[in-house]
């Protein structure tokens, strides 16, 4: 091993496929360039993106070296890094990499953790928090009083979302798989029922309007009960695939509805600037501050088990963040 390089292991998918494609091979990190910052790894979270990528919905170039968030120590920096130094703690959540004990990746991808927030609440909060926060707060923010509906509520980010959006005042229509999830989440009101039936109970909670948003990261299979629990002029907001990417729209279908509203944002063009990525690190650590929301990390699996933290995950078994332990 050369003079600055750092030796350790990372989780791969060499050919797209199922959990058993994810392999665990041997890495040796150069030393950190310019711009960049090598860490040594604490915590990995689990997000449904590191599925899509697994099994080939989101391309990348294979071998893919998976995982986007991240947590640990800081063990050196390239030239030019001024934002964080060797022992401080810092959380990863974009790129690639992250499934590994070690991880090098671009100063602008790191943010330097507070000393009140540890490397485990990190893992499980910088994607899904950062994605609560964008939703909740930058997406034509919702007045309240008015009503939301939220999909996976049980899940890492939808139960991020539904603390959120509960925070600022918004009636939450929770919507979880099981009866089993249903005592896990604070909500106004909390369903269990098919797809087909959602619709139906949503406008009786609603005295029959429907909620003003819809916040849904199944996907397909939840697509066509989203829109018709909206109300008159309301917004679609589809921010994953979970159960496969959302089928072609019509517009004159949107408009039959009620001049109802899509978008399909992602996390990347909320954070795009420093700018933009220090004001949504601020409002997440807040709100973990003051307790509006709470990284609840329910599962552990070692990251040499990635396959199976991965099975657990897509047949809707975990609840809450799941966390990976090198």
């Amino acid at each position: 091993m050369s003079a600055g390089e750092t030796h350790g292991w990372r989780m791969v998918v060499r050919e797209l496929g199922g959990p058993e494609a994810i392999e665990r091979e041997d890495y040796t990190w150069p030393a950190p360039g310019p711009g960049k910052v090598l860490f040594e790894t604490e915590a990995v979270g689990l997000n449904f993106i590191d599925t899509y990528f697994r099994k080939g919905l989101y391309k990348a170039p294979l071998p893919i070296a998976l995982g986007s968030e991240s947590a640990g120590t800081v063990i050196a920096v390239g030239a030019g890094v001024e934002t964080v130094s060797p022992g401080d703690r810092v959380g990863a959540f974009s790129g690639a990499g992250g499934y590994a004990t070690h991880r090098l990746c671009s100063a602008a991808q790191v943010v330097k953790l507070p000393s009140d927030i540890d490397t485990q609440t990190a893992a499980a909060v910088l994607v899904k928090g950062f994605t609560a926060c964008y939703l909740a707060k930058d997406i034509d923010v919702l007045q309240a009083g008015q009503w939301a509906l939220v999909h996976a509520a049980a899940g890492g980010t939808g139960s991020l979302l539904t603390s959120w959006l509960r925070g600022n005042g918004v009636r939450v229509i929770a919507h979880v798989g099981s009866p089993e999830k249903a005592h896990l989440i604070e909500a106004d009101a909390v369903l269990t029922c098919s797809f087909e039936d959602l619709a139906t109970h949503v406008r009786e909670l609603t005295g029959g309007e429907g909620v003003a948003a819809v916040y849904d990261g199944v996907g397909k299979d939840s697509w066509s009960a989203s829109l018709a629990c909206l109300a008159r002029r309301g917004m679609m907001v589809s921010f994953g695939n979970a159960s496969g990417a959302v089928p072609p729209v019509s517009l004159l279908d949107l408009m039959a509805a009620g001049s109802l509203r899509v978008t399909r944002p992602t996390l990347a063009d909320f954070i795009a600037t420093p700018e933009m990525l220090k004001s949504t690190a601020e409002r997440t650590f807040d709100r973990l501050r003051r307790g509006v929301i709470h990284a609840n990390i329910r599962q552990h699996f070692a990251l040499a088990d990635a396959a199976e933290a991965h099975r657990a995950l897509e047949a809707r078994q975990t609840v809450g963040a799941t966390v990976l332990i090198p």
